[in-house]
């Protein structure tokens, strides 16, 4: 790392402020319960941004009883009866006709919410069209706040054990989903203020009246199963497309090029997609170099919806067949979590470690919506010389490695010690984990290049699906496409 710190406000961050405390929580058997203790422990405001809710989610394990009741719905109720002080507001995407709120889960909730004067639900349908609220955040008290990749929502819930057939891993209907890996992170202190700043702003701009900050407190439950980190300086960083008045936000696509650049040894990613062109480029920039760094990316082995299998796995085949091209040390490699019986785990998390130097979590993924289409959220923080801070992050990149292939933590730190290498480990200990596909435990499979037809081919190399912004949706195809710039076509194309 260089001397100067690489996280720059009003350049790839918005602001960098401190927090008293940080922590990365993996899975949301570990969120929920985190987030219905902090909902638990507010006095004056609850603040929850999110891209898809579901009112009869169970806030918490399905086993969980305390006073309160499961639905997230109905608890948010409970919390406002219980306490008359308490204003709870939600914000969530609003995609016109296909609005969370038509969703039947939903419906018995809007007169319920409308009349009660402690909860206001607004959804955000300020954006350009075919741009969504992307943004996951929960703040409470301007004291505690929550940035990630999960929503309240269906098919979320799942255990950092990924089991097959676990008969808890339901819907609120009773039919059962399949095992799902995410990722978020809380922190408190003048860093959730200033989450609370931004959840306020987006308020405003989503049609919303001005409000002001809340009194901090820290009168908050400690949280169970959480990585911590304890004290670092965090960096927020946004995705916002032009719209009206409001200028383009690209802080998140700059803090992605520049954490890439500024990667010695290893890139650890886990991401949704991988169809971000800006990405791509950076990454073949450094596998050119000589001594370069590695780079490993967990994605899931398909989207989970089929605007992402026709658009965004499609690009992942050409951007992932051209990276061979530009990867002549053999430094690249992408895989996927599968349980001990070889179902795929979905991979919901956007989460990125360069070396021992730096971590991002958030809501943004590999894609170009991401980096300037959507509205996104990121929260980054850089070790600056610290021996714990780089010690933790050694050991949450060995702790998530351990969890997708089911051997223990101590096994990952030791495998990438003696290798040097985080490729060569995880091979290694691919090997000893069920890679003969017997599966005896959970592990990682390599990424297999689909065949792709002419037509998804086509809307993937001119990004018809995943534009880079308002103006790019309607631009001229023949200005379009994954390849532009410094990115190589793949083998067999002109």
């Amino acid at each position: 790392m260089t001397s100067e710190p690489l996280l720059k406000p009003m350049d790839n961050c918005w602001r960098v402020e401190r927090a008293d405390e940080f922590a990365i929580l993996i899975d949301a058997d570990i969120y929920f319960a985190a987030a219905r203790s902090a909902m638990k422990a507010a006095k004056r405001s609850i603040f929850l941004v999110g891209w898809d809710f579901n009112a009869r989610v169970t806030l918490g394990h399905p086993d969980m009883h305390d006073e309160g009741p499961k639905g997230v719905g109905d608890f948010l109720l409970w919390l406002a009866k219980r306490n008359p002080d308490l204003e709870i507001r939600l914000l969530l995407w609003n995609p016109g006709f296909f609005s969370s709120w038509a969703k039947v889960a939903n419906v018995p909730y809007l007169l319920r919410w409308k009349w009660n004067r402690q909860i206001t639900v607004k959804l955000d349908g300020k954006h350009p069209v075919g741009s969504s609220h992307h943004q996951k955040i929960l703040v409470i008290d301007d004291s505690l706040a929550f940035c990630g990749g999960i929503d309240v929502t269906t098919d979320r819930w799942d255990t950092r054990g990924h089991l097959d057939d676990d008969s808890k891993r339901v819907r609120p209907n009773g039919t059962p989903y399949g095992p799902w890996h995410d990722a978020s992170s809380y922190c408190i202190g003048p860093a959730a203020r200033a989450l609370g700043d931004l959840c306020r702003e987006r308020w405003e701009a989503a049609g919303g009246r001005k409000l002001r900050p809340v009194q901090q407190h820290t009168e908050f439950p400690s949280v169970k199963g959480a990585i911590a980190f304890g004290k670092v300086d965090l960096a927020i960083s946004r995705t916002s497309p032009t719209y009206g008045e409001r200028q383009r936000i690209v802080e998140i696509e700059r803090l992605y090029i520049a954490m890439i650049m500024s990667a010695r040894k290893f890139v650890y990613a886990e991401s949704q997609y991988f169809a971000s062109r800006a990405v791509a480029q950076a990454i073949a920039k450094r596998l050119a170099e000589p001594d370069g760094p590695e780079f490993v990316i967990v994605n899931p082995v398909k989207s989970d919806n089929w605007l992402g299998a026709i658009a965004m796995d499609t690009a992942r085949a050409r951007l992932r067949e051209s990276m061979l091209r530009h990867d002549p040390h053999g430094r690249f490699r992408m895989y996927h979590p599968v349980t001990a019986k070889g179902e795929p785990i979905y991979v919901h998390s956007k989460l990125m470690i360069i070396d021992d130097e730096m971590l991002r979590v958030g809501s943004s993924n590999f894609n170009n919506r991401s980096m300037r289409f959507d509205n996104e959220c990121d929260v980054a923080f850089e070790a600056r010389g610290s021996e714990a801070l780089r010690s933790s992050l050694r050991e949450l990149r060995a702790d998530l490695l351990a969890e997708h292939l089911g051997v223990g933590v101590q096994s990952v730190i030791n495998a990438i010690e003696r290798e040097g290498s985080v490729i060569a480990a995880v091979d290694a200990l691919r090997q000893n984990s069920g890679a003969d596909h017997a599966f005896p435990s959970r592990t990682l499979v390599p990424y297999e290049m689909p065949e792709l037809s002419d037509l998804t081919q086509w809307l993937a190399d001119n990004e018809i699906l995943d534009p880079e912004g308002p103006e790019e949706l309607f631009e001229a195809i023949e200005k379009r496409g994954l390849f532009r710039g410094r990115l190589k076509m793949p083998f067999g194309t002109t």
